[in-house]
């Protein structure tokens, strides 16, 4: 998997389309990523002993790595990412422009 945490990526399926957000966490044995702000949905919670009220929360749910892309600044839009290996490491690289990530 390309996308890393930390990496801003552009949504480019579903209810999101467009949007552009920083990754939080990677699930790499579910293939998803959680963005920020992005597939944020409404969960009715119970009152409990973690949450003493209960009520509508908005949260973020994990989406498919499949359905975002690497966000390259300089270019101002989304770009996808390869892998070289320069003096026996390993980088990722931007295919459009040839620099390292």
């Amino acid at each position: 998997m390309k996308i890393r945490k930390g990496d801003k990526v552009k949504i480019i399926t579903g209810k999101d389309r467009g949007k552009v957000g920083t990754v939080l966490k990677v699930l790499k044995d579910k293939h998803k990523v959680l963005v920020e702000g992005v597939n944020v949905v409404r969960k009715h919670v119970k009152p409990g002993s973690v949450s003493k009220e209960g009520g509508i929360v908005n949260i973020e749910k994990p989406l498919d790595v499949s359905n975002v892309m690497f966000f390259n600044e300089k270019l101002n839009q989304g770009v996808r990412l390869g892998c070289k290996i320069i003096d026996g490491k390993k980088y990722r690289i931007c295919k459009k422009s040839g620099e390292v990530v």
